[in-house]
């Protein structure tokens, strides 16, 4: 035993270690020493893991540590009047549970801190909530920063301290608050270039500044600036939405930048999204000729006053030194052009033209939803290359989207070409040819004084490697560093394993999400696409939502998906939509309107993106019905199983082509379950019973046409069987053939994988689901193509859109289609996280209020680990095999539980700190069988806390990895 001497002179003190006691149950033993001491008899083995025991004081042992506001830190630009709080605790605790809260917010930071002057304070609220709990206090107004807290209690008799302060920086709460008018240049345009805007305002102040808030948007893209500073940290502002029915703004408390007396406003424009070369052929203005600008700076006074500065006839416009500036084809800046001082007050503008003021209104104008695009990661070249055909080649070792600053020094005149490229040849020369017709140049003109810096503004590549053109002699690697740019959310999933080449996929899975998250889940950005594919971003919206924060990210885009969702309920191909009308419906891409809200709404447990999403989400399936024939969707034209394995030779039978209208029904039924259990969530009983009637109807059908009587479909691909066995489109009786089938499948194949984008997301979940978990492995460790190793042995550093886009000789796949950054094969990480490591959520506790902790333990690793951050806190598991010992170590987050199985070969050998299990929790453990693991579970129903567990692991001597 180990005995703990605490002192019980306090309340406090007595409660700490009562506390403790409840913890440890049974296992603790007392004894009261009459000098105020107290002495906690505890057994040796709970000193084995040290962070499963923490003696603190009562207001230290819980605590409060990350708030959220509408899902985001620090906010600006709530729109709402009662916006959703969050917060997520720790203890040093087991088995802790909130049991009450309290939430306090004022309109400034000492305030809220003292507990005086208070806006709204909640009193005791006794619930468990912690996510999304309304705000449900006075009316709030515009333009206003307001400071919050909350404290919790706890099932042990716990209170934590004040959390620290968080804020929240409201919008615009009605459209009457806009007063500033829409302004465009007033000087007549070059109709070739179009160089990008310039415009600008002087004020002046004369009273002391208390705060300072500006709302900008624009038509195309805009950097704003005042007294010279950039405005925010974001790029590629206002974002990317279907801007003729949505319309981002952005909203800034820029306090600091404004100054007593004279200031000076900002703003250059680009074309953007909005006026600029998108999808195909000549296809630009699609959304407007002309750009503008949209700003309202609100300000207040220290003695309560407030005065407004606004985007009107008073501005000035011209032109500066990016002279031209396009998504595809990249920046030319030429510094001779530079307006010296243009930001700064008291610039002499006399010169420059009165901008005109137009009608274009507030209607469509919605508050910024997601997080904006910020820079990141920075890379120095690594190598410094001279090719066969000569060229000055710069590898900087990532395949990154972003852009590279430049420090240069040289005559006036002398101009630099920088080309971009995500791979060499087979010869080691610079290739394009796969950027289709996207130039990717960014061409700089220097001004001839002293050291310059040159960076894009209003573009972004998507490269690995630059080709410099136009610099005598060596390049200086110092000169060049590349910048990631890609939408600001918080990391929230990590990933491990004992295995490089995994870990390197696992890289790649992160990078192909980091550089196809600007603003939009874009398909590829290099090449002259760069579109919000909802089939691409459907199928990899789970795997994401792992790695980062992607819940406003996605709320935003799928607002967008039902903004531009055809009146008939078709959903286009790409969102924002800019390919038409008649480029919709497609199955696996246009059921992003159902899997997508589903899918946050599994991994966040917000129901407000379902309740937002529904009647998009019905409407989708209503079109399916519209276009079916007795419950069978055979019409329309598919993309089917997207770049699928094409076999040389398929005289076997084994083609891995997939009728596509199968693939048609399969995710009819699907998109008409996740309609069934929305409607189940938000409490349509309706609904539910009419969709579950029709999904009876779907799956018959389904079975009439695809079906043989003993259990063969119509297309025996792999596709075609994870489809049938993941929407559970055959009898019961059928499936455990069908599954063999696909097992069959993949043998004759050589263990590789044939499946294209819709069948390879679901692949390895089928095979754990139906106990071949070792062929799963299989597939994962496979090397040759097709496989997910394959490219990193090829060298890759993000997801490659083709199985093999660089072939074993070192020749490309078509260009046409062909890019090397593009995550929908990512989507593997899902089974990495949720089934190797075993990180998953129950529908009884969406968002990991109940979490489901099950590895899967196979292919030879003797390593794998994997944590999540929770809106609880975080999750985690890791195991490790050292021979036929098992060790696995689980934290689960305050005021969540988690039903854990361990993996074993001998049941009566798992232990818990030390301990042979006899009961957990007045529950005696469940033992169940983990079919293609060649083991068994040992189940256990846990609270919040560190738990380690060992024991007897078995690995089976049959060899299960792949060749």
């Amino acid at each position: 035993m180990k005995h703990i001497p605490l002192s019980l002179k306090s309340p406090k003190a007595l409660k700490a270690a009562t506390g403790v006691m409840q913890a440890y149950g049974k296992t603790v033993a007392l004894s009261i020493i009459l000098a105020g001491q107290l002495s906690l008899c505890l057994p040796m083995q709970t000193f084995a893991q040290p962070q499963v025991l923490h003696l603190q004081k009562a207001t230290d042992a819980l605590s409060v540590r990350q708030l959220w506001v509408e899902n985001k830190t620090a906010p600006t630009g709530i729109a709402t009047q009662h916006p959703r709080l969050s917060w997520a605790s720790s203890s040093g605790g087991q088995n802790v549970m909130q049991t009450a809260y309290e939430i306090r917010l004022a309109t400034s930071q000492a305030d809220v801190q003292k507990g005086k002057k208070l806006y709204w304070k909640t009193g005791k609220v006794n619930s468990g909530s912690s996510r999304h709990v309304l705000y449900e206090g006075p009316t709030l107004k515009s333009a206003e920063k307001y400071y919050w807290q909350v404290r919790i209690w706890d099932n042990q008799g716990h209170q934590s301290a004040w959390s620290q302060p968080a804020s929240f920086l409201t919008g615009f709460l009605s459209k009457t608050d806009w007063k500033a008018q829409w302004i465009e240049p007033g000087y007549t345009e070059d109709p070739q270039l179009r160089p990008s805007p310039l415009m600008r305002k002087d004020f002046v102040l004369h009273k002391k500044i208390k705060s300072a808030r500006a709302f900008i948007t624009a038509h195309g893209l805009y950097e704003a600036f005042i007294n010279g500073k950039k405005i925010g940290k974001g790029f590629l502002t206002p974002g990317w939405t279907s801007y003729n029915k949505r319309l981002q703004y952005q909203s800034y408390d820029v306090t600091n930048l404004i100054q007593g007396g004279k200031n000076a406003i900002g703003v250059r424009l680009g074309n953007g999204w909005y006026r600029g070369y998108l999808a195909w052929g000549d296809t630009h203005n699609i959304y407007g000729k002309t750009l503008g600008l949209l700003f309202q700076l609100e300000i207040t006074y220290t003695d309560g006053s407030k005065s407004t500065i606004l985007s009107d006839g008073s501005w000035k416009s011209t032109t500066g030194e990016i002279r031209y500036a396009e998504i595809y084809n990249g920046e030319t800046i030429d510094h001779r052009m530079t307006q010296k001082g243009w930001m700064l007050p008291g610039y002499q503008d006399q010169d420059w033209t009165p901008v005109k003021t137009v009608r274009a209104g507030y209607d469509n104008l919605v508050t910024t939803e997601n997080e904006l695009v910020e820079k990141h990661e920075t890379f120095r070249p690594l190598k410094v290359i001279t090719t066969p055909k000569g060229e000055k080649v710069l590898d900087f070792g990532q395949n990154l989207v972003g852009w590279v600053v430049v420090h240069l020094k040289g005559n006036a005149g002398d101009t630099i070409k920088i080309f971009h490229a995500e791979v060499l040849d087979k010869a080691g020369n610079f290739y394009t040819t796969n950027l289709r017709k996207a130039k990717a140049e960014d061409q700089y003109i220097l001004s001839g004084k002293g050291q310059e810096t040159f960076e894009p503004h209003f573009t972004w590549h998507g490269f690995r490697y630059i080709k410099v053109e136009g610099i005598d002699g060596p390049l200086n690697p110092e000169d060049f560093t590349a910048v990631a740019l890609y939408s600001n959310m918080a990391q929230t999933g990590h990933f491990s394993s004992s295995d490089s080449l995994i870990n390197q996929l696992q890289h790649n899975i992160e990078w192909g999400l980091r550089g196809n998250f600007l603003d939009v889940p874009t398909d590829c950005p290099q090449r002259d696409e760069r579109l919000g594919w909802t089939g691409d971003a459907e199928v990899f919206s789970r795997t994401a939502s792992f790695l980062r924060g992607v819940n406003s990210f996605f709320d935003k885009w799928m607002r967008d998906v039902a903004a531009d969702q055809l009146p008939s309920g078709s959903v286009p191909h790409v969102v924002p939509n800019v390919l038409g009308d008649g480029a919709s419906g497609s199955a696996g891409w246009a059921d992003v309107a159902t899997i997508v809200p589903w899918n946050m709404y599994l991994a966040y447990g917000d129901k407000k993106i379902l309740d937002v999403q529904y009647p998009s989400m019905k409407a989708w399936v209503d079109y399916i019905s519209s276009v079916s024939q007795d419950h069978l969707w055979n019409t329309g034209n598919h993309f089917g199983d997207w770049l699928f394995y094409h076999p040389d030779d398929d005289n076997d039978g084994s083609a891995a082509v997939t009728d596509k209208y199968l693939i048609a029904q399969c995710f009819y039924a699907h998109s008409t379950q996740l309609l069934i259990k929305a409607a189940r969530v938000l409490g349509k009983t309706n609904d539910e019973k009419t969709y579950t009637e029709l999904l009876q109807k779907i799956k018959k059908a389904f079975q009439r046409e695809y079906l043989t009587a003993s259990g063969r479909l119509v297309s025996g691909t792999q596709t075609a069987y994870v489809l049938a066995l993941n929407f559970d489109m055959l009898p019961e009786n059928l499936r455990a053939q069908a599954a063999k089938r696909l097992v069959d499948n993949i043998h004759r194949y050589g263990d590789h994988i044939t499946t294209g984008f819709l069948g390879t997301p679901f692949i390895s979940h089928v095979l754990t689901r139906f106990g071949y978990s070792d062929v799963a492995y299989q597939l994962l460790l496979q090397k040759t193509y097709p496989s997910w190793l394959y490219p990193v042995k090829m060298g890759a550093t993000t997801i490659w859109e083709r199985w093999d886009g660089i072939k074993p000789d070192g020749s490309f796949e078509n260009p046409g289609m062909n890019s090397f950054n593009h995550y929908a094969y990512g989507a593997i990480g899902d089974w990495m996280y949720r089934k190797m490591v075993g990180l998953d959520t129950y529908e009884d506790g969406v968002g990991y209020k109940h979490s489901k902790i099950q590895p899967y333990i196979g292919g030879g690793f003797s390593a794998a680990d994997a944590s999540l951050d929770t809106y609880f806190g975080r999750l985690s598991n890791s195991w490790k095999l050292s021979a036929d010992q098992l060790t696995m170590e689980v934290e689960i987050p305050v005021n969540t539980t988690a039903t854990v199985y361990v993996p074993t070969t001998d049941p009566s050998s798992v232990k818990l700190g030390g301990q042979i299990l006899e009961n957990i929790n007045g529950q005696a453990p469940q033992i169940l069988d983990a079919p293609g693991t060649g083991g068994k579970f040992v189940k256990l129903n846990l609270g919040s806390g560190h738990y380690s567990f060992t024991s007897t692991f078995a690995v089976p001597t049959k060899k299960t990895a792949a060749k």
